[in-house]
């Protein structure tokens, strides 16, 4: 299975990760911002967008491995990695077992496990899982969308332990009235070393609904990044 991906501009390479049941033109606000700088990647889940199915799991944990494959498959082997909603819990996972891969990270409306999303938002999801597997059983059709409803109702489950191997520079960005509660976003920030937090006014979808402010947050981030990093690298010698 190949992942489909669209590329953009020269620079540091930046690879987005789009949430769940959407595609890498998610991005498209931050596309035409980073593109001057950066270069750009974004990437379709396997099964969402162009990518195909496969045969294999279609879990959060199978999406990190497609993602080390696809970046060994173009030589890329140390990027910027911006995830939203389950695109930000893959780069988790994705992070936390090839963190040499990752020099920046900025996880948007993640989650460590399905109770950080709110009961508003969880519970009809719940109920329109149950109604899919038992229509699946009838029609093999609405098989695909069981399963990515199946990834929020299910997955992930990343323990809070995990999240001190990652030492690289990190941004956690989320909404105030996001889906993912205030205080789970919070619970990953502490437990991320030196991590920064960004709470912008809006819900789950700040980086689509509110670009410009969003991208000036990371922006600054990556700036602030390069800077703290050279400032080490000035130290060490």
């Amino acid at each position: 299975m190949k992942n489909a991906y669209q590329e953009y501009g020269s620079g540091p390479t930046l690879v987005m990760l789009h949430g769940n049941g959407e595609d890498g033109s998610y991005f498209k606000e931050q596309v035409a911002h980073f593109k001057e700088k950066y270069h750009v990647v974004t990437v379709d889940t396997r099964g969402h967008g162009k990518s195909p199915r496969g045969k294999a799991p279609f879990t959060l944990a199978q999406f990190a491995k497609d993602l080390k494959r696809f970046l060994d498959s173009h030589g890329w082997k140390r990027v910027i990695l911006l995830g939203f909603s389950d695109g930000a819990n893959i780069a988790m996972i994705f992070s936390i077992k090839y963190p040499q891969y990752v020099s920046r990270l900025i996880l948007n409306g993640g989650n460590l496990y399905p109770s950080g999303v709110r009961m508003m938002y969880q519970i009809p999801i719940i109920c329109e899982y149950v109604r899919l597997r038992l229509r699946s059983l009838v029609d093999k059709s609405v098989i695909r969308k069981k399963e990515r409803y199946d990834l929020m109702v299910n997955q992930p489950h990343i323990k809070t332990k995990y999240l001190k191997r990652l030492t690289m520079p990190v941004l956690v960005i989320a909404g105030t009235h996001d889906m993912i509660r205030c205080s789970h976003t919070r619970k990953i920030y502490h437990h991320i070393p030196g991590a920064e937090l960004v709470m912008m006014e809006g819900d789950h979808f700040i980086a689509a609904k509110k670009s410009r402010q969003f991208n000036e947050e990371v922006d600054r981030f990556l700036i602030e990044a390069d800077w703290k990093e050279v400032e080490c690298g000035d130290q060490a010698l």
